[in-house]
C-alpha cells in the first residue's frame, strides 16, 4: 500500500494539491458545501491512480482542492462504503492520501437514522463516540505497523476541542445539535425492528453505514477528527415505516444549510 499511496500523492501534487490543512468528507445529500469553496482544482476519482471509484448514484465522486474561509482544504465529494464491495482498506485509502498531502484535521459528515427517539429527523448529531459493527477493522492488514501504531488507542477518538467549538457555534446560530453515539453497520439494507432494538440496547443514538472506518484510520494517523450526522429518519421499532432513500436524501439536503454553517464557522477558528 505504501507504494500506491506515494503514487497517488505524487499525482495529486502534480495537479496542484499543495499542502492542505483540513480534509473534509461529505456524505449523502451533503455535497453542496463545495459551492462555498474557492476552487483551485478538482479531479474525478476515476482519474486518480489507485483510488476507488464512487458507485453510489448520489455521491459525485470528486476530490476537490481549494480555499475555504482562508484555509486550504481537500474535500471528498462522495465517499466509499464496504457495501459497494470495497475492503475497509479501500474505504479508508483517501484518508491516508489526505494525511500524506498534509492535513492535520479531518471533518466528516454523514446521514444517519435516529435511534434515540428524543432526536428528530432534520436535526444534527455531533458524534461523541461510536460502535463499530462493520465486522472488521481498517487496521487489520499485514504491514500496518509500517504506517503507524498497530494498537491504536481509541479512548477519545473524537477531538474534544473541536466538538466543544461545534457546540458553541450551534448555540450561537440557534442550530439544534445533539450529542450521541453512532453505530456503523455494513448495509446496504436498512435495519429490522429487532436490529433497531438491539442497537438501542447497545447504547447507539444513531445508525449509519460509514464514518467509523475513517475515524479509526484518522486516529491511527494522529489526525484531529470530528464528525456530524444529519438525522434523516426516525427509527422507532414500534412504529416503523418503510424508508424511501429519496426521502433520506431530501432530508439531508434540507438540513444542509445548518451543516454548512457549522463547518464554515468552525474552519474560521482552526
Amino acid at each position: 500500500m505504501i507504494k500506491e499511496i506515494e503514487e497517488t500523492v505524487t499525482y495529486l501534487q502534480g495537479k496542484g494539491f499543495d499542502n492542505p490543512e483540513i480534509g473534509i468528507i461529505l456524505g449523502t445529500g451533503l455535497g453542496q458545501l463545495v459551492n462555498e469553496i474557492d476552487l483551485i482544482n478538482e479531479v474525478s476519482y476515476n482519474h486518480i491512480p489507485n483510488f476507488p471509484t464512487a458507485t453510489v448514484e448520489f455521491h459525485k465522486g470528486k476530490l476537490i482542492y481549494g480555499t475555504f474561509e482562508g484555509k486550504k482544504v481537500v474535500v471528498m465529494q462522495g465517499r466509499f462504503h464496504i457495501y459497494e464491495g470495497y475492503s475497509l482498506q479501500d474505504v479508508t485509502y483517501p484518508v491516508r492520501i489526505m494525511e500524506k498531502l498534509g492535513i492535520k484535521t479531518l471533518l466528516i459528515s454523514n446521514a444517519a437514522g435516529a435511534i434515540n427517539l428524543n432526536f428528530k429527523k432534520g436535526e444534527l448529531m455531533l458524534i461523541e463516540d461510536h460502535i463499530n459493527l462493520q465486522g472488521s477493522s481498517p487496521l487489520a492488514f499485514k504491514g500496518v505497523e509500517k504506517m503507524g501504531e498497530r494498537f491504536t488507542d481509541m479512548s477519545a477518538p473524537y477531538d474534544a476541542e473541536i466538538n466543544s467549538q461545534f457546540k458553541t457555534i450551534a448555540k450561537t446560530n440557534n442550530i439544534t445539535l445533539h450529542e450521541g453515539v453512532y453505530a456503523s453497520v455494513v448495509g446496504p439494507q436498512l435495519e429490522t425492528r429487532a436490529e433497531y432494538r438491539m442497537l438501542k440496547i447497545l447504547g447507539a443514538d444513531a445508525v449509519g453505514m460509514s464514518t467509523v472506518p475513517e475515524i479509526i484510520v484518522a486516529n491511527h494517523l494522529k489526525l484531529k477528527v470530528a464528525a456530524v450526522s444529519v438525522l434523516t429518519d426516525e427509527c422507532d421499532p414500534n412504529n416503523l415505516k418503510p424508508v424511501d432513500i429519496t426521502e433520506i436524501i431530501a432530508m439531508a439536503e434540507k438540513a444542509e444549510p445548518n451543516m454548512i454553517t457549522l463547518f464554515k464557522e468552525l474552519i474560521k477558528t482552526i
